[in-house]
């Protein structure tokens, strides 16, 4: 089990530092997330091969940051919980959660539940997780360093945050308000901006012809990012 990633997402500094202290000791590498939106650019920056997820956070929820995750991906989740109530565990289950625990949880019993789910979902390949290629671009993740057609490509944190939001999904349709998300870490974020950013990278990815990028405009809809494209 050693080295897997795992997400802990709850508003309580307590809770954190308790399941952080435990996971370390157990060899899992931890991220901490204070809410829901904090914990999407977490998930989608760090890749995590399981995540905690707390029900009962200000903002965005349990409920909806679960709903989110399960828009864009599979990675295991364990609800925490003060409620015992058996409709609620449902609600959990029903909403795409693996697994339910209630607080006050006993250690032992959480660690079970994580390295079974982890098990179950045969962990995650690391190489894999670190890097990108396809006909278009090849990405190193870790040192952020992208190139184009064997080309170096110089981007900012921003469009760099973008364009792994579309590999990591591709030939996937994602919306203005879920790459508002992903990116700037909100749904405040306009349009425009938006727009503004994929404009940005596609110049950046195809200098001499910016509609040969392998990113595709749907409107109504929002973008996808097709490997396929321009290769």
């Amino acid at each position: 089990m050693s080295g897997q990633r795992i997400l802990v997402v709850d508003d309580d500094t307590d809770i954190r530092a308790l399941l952080r202290e435990l996971l370390e000791r157990r060899g899992f590498s931890v991220t901490e997330a204070a809410d829901g939106r904090q914990a999407l650019q977490e998930l989608y920056g760090g890749r995590p091969d399981l995540v905690l997820l707390d029900v009962g956070m200000p903002g965005m929820d349990g409920w909806t940051t679960l709903e989110r995750i399960r828009e864009l991906s599979d990675v295991p989740v364990v609800m925490l919980t003060a409620r015992s109530a058996e409709l609620e565990k449902t609600r959990g289950l029903r909403a795409g959660a693996d697994d339910y625990v209630t607080k006050p949880f006993g250690r032992q019993e959480l660690l079970a539940r994580i390295e079974g789910l982890l098990r179950r979902a045969g962990g995650r390949d690391t190489a894999a997780a670190e890097s990108y290629s396809d006909a278009f671009v090849t990405i190193d993740f870790a040192q952020r360093q992208v190139t184009a057609r064997g080309e170096s490509v110089a981007l900012t944190p921003l469009e760099f945050k973008l364009l792994t939001a579309f590999v990591r999904h591709p030939n996937q349709v994602l919306s203005n308000e879920q790459l508002q998300v992903l990116v700037w870490g909100d749904n405040d974020a306009s349009r425009d901006q938006v727009k503004l950013y994929v404009g940005y990278l596609r110049r950046k990815l195809s200098p001499d012809a910016p509609e040969e990028a392998p990113i595709e405009t749907r409107r109504g809809f929002g973008y996808a990012y097709r490997p396929g494209r321009g290769g």
